[in-house]
């Protein structure tokens, strides 16, 4: 689960994070009023869940409380990588004399959270791993024993040459940490960790990513969900208690199993298609599941062909088939159909898709070929 920037940045400040002060507004007047309570220069900073807001232009400068509405009123409605701007983050501007990114992710390959330090702040990081991997220091954090002074300070000092900034560094990164463990998170940034004219430290942008896996027991964390700026058709999967995930291909996916999920995604583009999705129904026998599956893969217009791959093991595929059935005389579909069926009650299953005027394969790889065949603009 994604959190807005400013979300992210409560949860850092509760921490002890030094950020400058800032909120929400979502509307130009909400924007000017916070402009002028503050007195100083502000940013206006559009809240959606995507990277690359300022190379967007929804990220502004404004010196003056009217220059705030102005430039609130341009970012509110903008389209962001096909998300609405909703609501802008105002907060004071800072003087910059430089800048640094500090981030913590889980590893998988080390089963930790690892840091990531780099003095070459304020840009993308994956540029600068890419280009330069010698300007970022990795430090795995043992989970036991959580990050250590001694560490903490050892990643001041490669950002920082000066005793005292390394040491505030040091501090900031332990109650990143804090925040980080707090709230579960998968990912957390700070980019970037500012060092002010002042020769003080000050993180002026922030962003967590939460696992989903913890959500459930930390309700007040779920509670900052925003759906608004998520992807339709993963909420209604998710609503659904479907596993979901939107795609930029044509070949729209149902699959049961995450394994098989995966390896049917891999066959379309094996066979030189690309694949709409990722979705997982489930081990359920429920064809309501299917019903709902259908109608999330057909809202999406890419979709040139769907591709139903069943292994009935706990699922039955006599239920899938029912499912197929009834979807499809409720929203008839403006797309092919391709289905393989294999395993529990496939007689009984490949009887009532027949019966009901579809055709369907035991056969994967005869399945997805025809499938991105289809998808193609080709034959049946």
């Amino acid at each position: 689960m994604d959190l807005h920037e400013y979300q992210a940045k409560e949860l850092m400040r509760t921490a002890g994070v030094p950020i400058p002060p800032g909120r929400i507004a979502r509307t130009a007047e909400e924007a000017e009023a916070i402009a002028t309570e503050y007195g100083v220069p502000v940013m206006v900073k559009a809240q959606v869940h995507a990277g690359g807001r300022g190379k967007a232009g929804g990220v502004k400068y404004c010196k003056t409380a009217a220059d705030a509405r102005e430039k609130a009123q341009a970012i509110l409605g903008m389209d962001i990588k096909g998300l609405t701007v909703e609501k802008v983050l105002v907060t004071e501007a800072a003087d910059i004399a430089s800048e640094a990114y500090v981030g913590i992710i889980v590893d998988r390959a080390t089963k930790k959270a690892v840091f990531m330090v780099s003095a070459a702040g304020g840009i993308d990081i994956e540029e600068v791993a890419a280009s330069t991997p010698e300007k970022i220091l990795y430090l795995p954090v043992d989970p036991r024993y959580g990050l250590q002074s001694f560490e903490a300070l050892r990643m001041g000092f490669f950002l920082y040459s000066d005793a005292k900034l390394a040491r505030a560094a040091g501090k900031i990164m332990q109650q990143l940490y804090t925040a980080f463990v707090n709230a579960g998170c998968s990912l957390a940034e700070i980019n970037p960790l500012v060092v002010t004219p002042n020769n003080e430290l000050i993180a002026v942008d922030g962003k967590m990513v939460i696992d989903d896996n913890e959500l459930d027991r930390r309700p007040d964390i779920a509670a900052l969900r925003d759906e608004s700026s998520e992807e339709s058709s993963e909420v209604d999967a998710r609503n659904a208690n479907l596993t979901f995930i939107k795609l930029d291909g044509d070949v729209g996916c149902i699959v049961n199993g995450a394994g098989l999920a995966m390896a049917t995604m891999d066959l379309v583009k094996h066979y030189g298609g690309d694949p709409a999705n990722f979705l997982d129904i489930g081990g359920s026998s429920n064809p309501e599941k299917v019903v709902n599956a259908l109608r999330i893969i057909t809202s999406d217009p890419n979709v040139k062909c769907i591709l139903f791959n069943i292994f009935g093991g706990i699922t039955r595929t006599d239920d899938v088939a029912n499912g197929i059935v009834t979807a499809t005389k409720q929203n008839p579909l403006k797309v092919p159909i391709v289905i393989r069926l294999t395993g529990t009650n496939e007689e009984i299953a490949m009887k009532i898709l027949q019966d009901n005027g579809f055709s369907a394969s035991s056969d994967m790889d005869e399945a997805v070929q025809r499938a991105v065949a289809l998808a193609k603009g080709g034959a049946a």
